[in-house]
């Protein structure tokens, strides 16, 4: 009976470590696989060779701008007005007035033009005429005189000008007043001008300049003897 046991415990020993040995045999072993997209042997996103210009002969590549040309100012259908600082025009306008505070009056009279009538003086002469020309001594912005000549008008308006203009005067004998009336003061004020008297010898009798302010006259008296 133990032999018997003993026989079969054998058996069943051998038949469990044959079926462990064949389970091995049977086993298989897969290989990894190699990856066809490894990252180290995939294709670069970018042409690993410069493309060819001559491939792009007939196209135009634009070329690229390092800045923008913007617009400076912008359109506008109205004409551009400039306004001036209030405070720096209120300012402006009282340092002016303390300037000619500073000033005489016969300093204020030849920067601002006279307000009164100017009398240049009476001079002799025996001709029978004399030349009367006038031009603006300062810049030309405009200024316009009236010539009169015993209170009688010869020249209505004239346009003062760079170069000197003027007329002839046929002397009575006494008293001959020539007035200029200043009818304005131009674009800058006063009403300059400068003027010269000559005789029918070509001898200056009387010459001067005037610094005046609109309706305010110049006289010279020529007095022939």
């Amino acid at each position: 009976m133990k032999l018997y046991i003993s026989f079969f415990v054998i058996i069943a020993f051998s038949l469990t470590v044959l079926g462990q040995v064949d389970n091995r045999k049977k086993s298989i072993s897969i290989p990894a696989v190699k990856s066809n997209n490894d990252f180290s042997e995939s294709k670069s996103l970018f042409p690993s060779k410069p493309i060819n210009n001559s491939s792009l002969k007939n196209i135009k590549i634009p070329k690229r701008s390092t800045s923008l040309n913007l617009p400076k100012k912008e359109f506008s259908m109205f004409p551009e007005e400039e306004f001036g600082n209030p405070g720096e025009l209120y300012e402006k306008q009282i340092n002016k007035n303390l300037d000619n505070l500073k000033l005489s009056e016969k300093e204020l009279a030849l920067k601002n033009g006279s307000t009164t009538d100017q009398y240049f003086g009476d001079f002799k002469s025996n001709g029978k005429f004399v030349n009367v020309v006038y031009r603006d001594h300062g810049y030309v912005d405009g200024d316009m005189i009236r010539v009169l000549v015993n209170d009688d008008v010869i020249k209505s308006s004239v346009f003062l000008s760079g170069g000197y203009k003027g007329l002839k005067i046929d002397l009575q004998k006494g008293f001959n007043k020539i007035d200029f009336l200043a009818l304005n003061q131009g674009e800058s004020g006063p009403n300059t001008a400068e003027f010269q008297v000559t005789d029918d010898k070509g001898n200056i009798v009387s010459s001067n300049r005037w610094n005046l302010a609109t309706g305010v006259k110049a006289t010279v008296i020529i007095v022939k003897e």
